[in-house]
């Protein structure tokens, strides 16, 4: 009996629990934990006062007028006239979330960054360690506050979707558990564009047939769905049913980096463009040697004053990751292009195909020591900026540029 026992468990999956961990209004809070005196107030992390960029995270504060990420500067300033403006310092939140990624690995190896901000984890199977898993991620919750002197959201759930939905339900500072059981309960009220996948296009349509709560898309029949949809709505369906078997997998590298400038007024002296690129470069090259990966690929990106956006790519005989090399290759891309005439709105430098950097593709035939000294100037540059801000130490021809 005993046996027959523990086969039948055997056969049944194990439910999980898995956590999604989402920093509260990460940049800015950084931001306002470190100088005092933003604390309490509306700010604004990227772009410009009537400036023409976007908004890369506000506080709860700037919040509360309805300023929201990705939205343009100038909506931004015009529904909080009283708002702080401040440029982001990515070095600095990637230092921070180091940090924090290390304090959830500590509690299970089944740690999934999503962004800079967010990540998932499998606590399934830690008991024998940990203990139970829900107080598990209350106390990662609670060493995150305490060392970094951050809030985050957590959502505990059987899934990444339940999880995921549950840390968005009450931020910030939020803690929600759904249990296996309470799965459709928690999920049936909600508006069916909170499902992953559901977009601005899908939501509509679904509202048109009716479906505007998540809990009537679970209800209605496949076949109406695949009629309207196409063969995919089953796994929409899935979805809204709270079946979702999507596995945390550990961080994996970035396929691609990149970095883009949007101007405050178009430009049309290419010199100035050139600037551009290489201060873009110098930024892609230092994140691909802060991850220890090069770049098989170099890729620039251009857009008019008309939006009409032109995007080029290289592939490279030698992996790189120097500013350098990499403005080398977006010059040349930039100036096969017609430019004269033209405004230009945006401009964005990146590298893809990327390796690891003890990977490299192919050793040049002949040693070139230029490229070695120039490699020994960025790693110098690198401990400099590192130990004393980025704005410390910067190529003489950029001295006159704001960025």
């Amino acid at each position: 009996m005993r046996t027959m026992a523990t086969e039948d468990v055997g056969e049944r999956p194990m439910e999980r629990t898995i956590a999604h961990i989402d920093m509260d209004a990460f940049y800015a809070s950084v931001e306002q934990r470190d100088n005092p005196a933003l604390r309490g107030k509306p700010l604004i992390v990227g772009g410009r006062p009537g400036g023409r960029g976007v908004v890369s995270a506000a506080s709860y504060e700037a919040r509360a007028f309805g300023v929201r990420s990705a939205m343009p500067s100038s909506q931004a300033q015009r529904l909080c006239p009283q708002a702080i403006f401040i440029q982001p310092n990515i070095g600095r939140y990637a230092e921070v979330s180091s940090r924090i990624m290390e304090i959830m690995g500590r509690y299970t190896p089944l740690v999934e960054p999503v962004s800079i901000d967010e990540a998932y984890l499998d606590l399934t199977g830690t008991e024998r360690l940990h203990g139970d898993t829900v107080d598990t991620a209350r106390r990662i919750k609670t060493e995150i506050q305490q060392r970094e002197r951050l809030t985050a959201s957590v959502g505990v759930g059987p899934s990444k979707l339940v999880a995921k939905l549950a840390s968005d339900y009450d931020k910030p500072d939020g803690f929600v558990v759904v249990r296996a059981a309470e799965v459709r309960a928690f999920l049936d009220p909600m508006p069916v564009g909170r499902l992953f996948g559901v977009g601005q296009r899908t939501r509509e349509r679904l509202e048109r047939l009716g479906l505007s709560s998540v809990g009537s898309l679970a209800r209605c029949p496949e076949e109406v769905l695949i009629a309207h949809f196409g063969p995919h709505a089953g796994d929409l369906a899935k979805l809204a049913r709270g079946e979702d078997h999507r596995l945390v997998t550990p961080e994996h590298d970035p396929k691609s980096l990149s970095a883009e400038r949007t101007f405050e007024t178009d430009v049309e002296d290419v010199a100035e463009l050139e600037k551009c690129l290489l201060a873009l470069s110098d930024t892609v090259a230092r994140r691909l040697r802060k991850a220890g990966l090069r770049a098989g690929t170099v890729e620039m990106k251009l857009r008019y004053d008309d939006f009409h956006t032109v995007t080029r790519a290289r592939k490279q005989h030698e992996s790189v990751d120097s500013g350098a090399a990499l403005y080398r290759v977006a010059i040349g891309m930039l100036h096969e292009l017609q430019l004269e005439g033209r405004k230009i709105r945006l401009v964005g430098v990146g590298g893809s195909d990327l390796v690891r950097g003890e990977d490299e593709v192919q050793l040049s035939l002949f040693h070139d020591d230029s490229v070695e000294r120039g490699r020994r100037i960025d790693k110098a540059l690198d401990l400099i900026r590192d130990r004393f801000g980025r704005d410390k130490a910067t190529r003489a021809s950029l001295m006159d540029t704001e960025d």
